[in-house]
């Protein structure tokens, strides 16, 4: 049944719905999720009325990626005229921040700390490295202004904001052609009477440009993340827009008129007009349905915690996902030196995928990655113009992959060899080996990625069940998971599609965040009520502007940002609804020593807890999707034949399956191969196979 939210957005949308295209009467049904990715951009879909379920799968475009959007909602099947919510994860925003592709944008700031953003913390990203070089500055010094001000931490004014310096600036930045404007202040989470005047005095000069203020992108303390995040929004701004721009012109042109809604980082959705105005918040957009996928899973399979992996052309991300929910992280650094202290899904991406590239090092040892081919050229086997081998190319060779992909192309095997060759020669290895070592080498940096988000969480990787996401998550999944003796691993229908397929299941959810410090036992809770009942009527609003209108379909969950006294930085912890009294100081201080237990192995009773700051999620819930399964019906035999593997440095002979028609608990044994329409799992000789009730492959490791 059609949930009342989206009914709603719908019903405004009935004279359109309701009017005629090319081919006659029309109407909205189809929910689209899509994920847009480096090479491949993905596709789920199910319909409002009947629960039907469809997959696409097509490259990326490049420069202008919404071309694959359009590309892949025909790749499935569907007009475009009939659908009612397309739901869209990018990695336009990530993209664009770590190639430092956008226009030139400007940052004002308090006297003395116009280089806070490049100076960051002193941090060193390898201790020991002493050639190490940071990331180019989200903003040009050039374009980064000083003014005097100062406003202390108490939010009383204790220097004027120095207006002639000011216009000064506005004039400047009108003669420069700046169009996007970033205003960070030291002090402005405590008042920003500051940031709010530069504004309006900008504003008389630049008009039309994109305006933005730390206090409202995150009125938190700590200059430097807060800094940060405004300048990545101030600078990805124009970006987000013109792609927005892109889309929308792009759907139009094919008569749609649904709603467009835009995956968060943090673990919800929101509406286009918004996600315009916070770029910042898209930087784990498209891994972020997958973990809405994986906490789907840990729903509905039993198994509860589990650790989700995504590999695609690109990149490898991993997460956690306990009691089904994702982890989420206040500290996350896209690139080193460069945080972003949004709320986001704690998600950890390196550079290895089906498209990694192989190579040989100045010392002659191979190596993988972090380059890609992307979608264009491409792997060698693709036959768009590569010439370099990468993974993909490598698991060709060694019989693993499907030489047409399910039919999507043609898998050039000569040309593989002859990029694969390419290295052997130079390390002086074999063909076969050096394949092998390929993958190998990947699998082993996907286990390190695995190993960094576990051991920084303080979690057990034996306590997880492995969960293969991505186009080529199930060629690497059981080599990976064996490396951290991980014992299980899972992989449900529709994996290849599964960022996508996530993005089906979410909810809305806005955060807001107000900044309170006071160790608890001197806390005003007064102050504390007062500040929580702020955030929860703007997260209301928020949610109502967007089209949550019914109270029962929205969640509030308060959460506070807390630490030791004396600490320098603070765990997550949970806080309970209602108005808060003296008796439940004691409740969240044992939380908070259960929080900080579960994330760093100890707690304490000679330190006093304190409150840092007060957050709010507020989530606009969606009415249950259909059960997700098996995207396609097969007749007949789910054993298609035989096919020589290279594996373990040996070429054995594997049953292969068709992953769509394997029954309800049908059992396999290693070696094996099993297709499927977007991905393709290998099973070595030590590793066993189960179909669970879900239509899921549960894979057990002789380990």
């Amino acid at each position: 049944m059609m949930n009342s939210v989206l009914g709603n957005a719908i019903r405004e949308c009935e004279p359109f719905c309701r009017s005629r295209n090319r081919k006659g009467i029309y109407k909205v049904m189809w929910r689209v999720g899509v994920d847009v990715g480096g090479t491949f951009t993905d596709l789920f879909a199910w319909d409002d009325e009947s629960g039907e379920q469809r997959t696409g799968k097509v490259l990326t475009t490049r420069p202008d990626r919404s071309i694959g959007v359009i590309d892949a909602i025909a790749d499935a099947g569907i007009e475009i005229a009939e659908v009612s919510h397309l739901i869209h994860g990018t990695t336009t925003a990530t993209n664009a921040l770590i190639e430092r592709s956008f226009p030139d944008a400007a940052f004002v700031t308090t006297e003395g700390f116009r280089d806070t953003i490049e100076i960051g913390r002193q941090h060193r990203e390898h201790l020991y490295d002493p050639y190490q070089y940071k990331p180019a500055p989200v903003i040009r010094r050039r374009f980064r202004y000083p003014v005097n001000e100062r406003i202390n931490r108490e939010g009383v004014v204790e220097r004027p904001l120095d207006e002639a310096r000011a216009r000064e600036i506005a004039a400047d930045l009108k003669r420069k052609g700046i169009k996007s404007i970033g205003i960070g202040f030291i002090n402005s989470y405590a008042s920003s009477l500051h940031e709010e005047r530069m504004a309006e005095i900008i504003r008389e000069h630049c008009p039309d440009a994109h305006i933005i203020l730390s206090s409202e992108t995150r009125p938190v303390f700590r200059e430097h993340g807060r800094f940060m995040t405004t300048a990545i929004r101030t600078a990805l701004m124009p970006v987000m827009s013109e792609y927005f721009d892109n889309l929308e012109a792009r759907l139009a042109q094919h008569d749609f008129h649904g709603t467009t809604l835009i995956l968060k980082s943090s673990g919800g959705i929101m509406t286009m007009a918004l996600a315009r105005q916070h770029p910042e918040e898209q930087l784990e957009s498209g891994p972020a349905g997958g973990v809405a996928y994986a906490a789907y899973l840990a729903k509905s399979s039993g198994f509860d915690r589990i650790l989700h992996t995504d590999v695609g052309g690109t990149s490898f991300d991993v997460s956690i996902v306990e009691e089904g929910k994702g982890l989420v992280t206040r500290s996350h650094e896209l690139q080193w030196e460069v945080p972003v202290i949004v709320p986001m899904l704690d998600i950890h991406s390196v550079g290895a995928g089906g498209g990694s590239i192989g190579w040989v090092d100045p010392g002659g040892s191979l190596r993988v990655g972090p380059k890609s081919a992307g979608s264009l050229p491409g792997p060698a086997c693709y036959g768009r113009g590569g010439t370099q081998p990468t993974i993909t190319d490598a698991n060709l060779v060694l019989g693993r992959l499907e030489p047409t992909l399910s039919g999507k192309m043609e898998l050039d095997l000569a040309a593989a060899e002859r990029a694969v060759a390419s290295v052997s020669e130079k390390i002086n290895l074999p063909l076969l080996e050096t394949a092998e070592g390929m993958i190998r080498i990947g699998c082993e940096y996907m286990a390190q990625a695995v190993k960094k988000v576990l051991i920084s969480r303080g979690r057990d990787p034996r306590d997880f069940i492995y969960v293969a996401f991505g186009g080529a998550g199930a060629l690497h999944a059981c080599f990976v998971a064996k490396s951290m003796n991980i014992p299980k691993v899972l992989l449900p229908p529709n994996a290849g599609v599964a960022s996508a397929c996530g993005a089906t299941v979410m909810d809305f959810r806005q955060d807001v965040e107000a900044f309170y410090y006071a160790p608890i036992s001197t806390a005003d809770l007064a102050k504390v009520n007062e500040i929580y009942s702020t955030l929860e009527a703007k997260g209301r609003s928020l949610l109502r502007e967007q089209g949550v209108e019914d109270d029962s379909q929205i969640e509030l969950i308060r959460t506070a940002q807390m630490r030791y006294v004396g600490q320098s930085y603070e765990v997550e912890t949970p806080i309970p609804a209602g108005v808060l009294s003296a008796d439940g100081i004691a409740e969240i201080a044992n939380t908070f020593h259960k929080v900080h237990e579960a994330e760093f192995g100890v707690s304490s009773d000679d330190f006093e807890p304190a409150f840092v700051s007060l957050s709010l999620a507020a989530i606009g819930k969606l009415d249950a999707v259909p059960e997700i399964k098996p995207t396609l019906p097969v007749d007949g035999s789910a054993q298609t034949g035989v096919r020589e593997v290279f594996i373990d440095g040996e070429w054995v002979t594997c049953n292969v399956y068709n992953g769509e028609a394997l029954p309800v608990g049908a059992e396999i044994s290693g070696p094996a191969i099993v297709d499927y329409d977007h991905a393709c799992a290998v099973l070595p000789t030590w590793s066993s196979a189960q179909v669970n009730h879900q239509g899921a492959l549960v894979i057990t490791l002789d380990i």
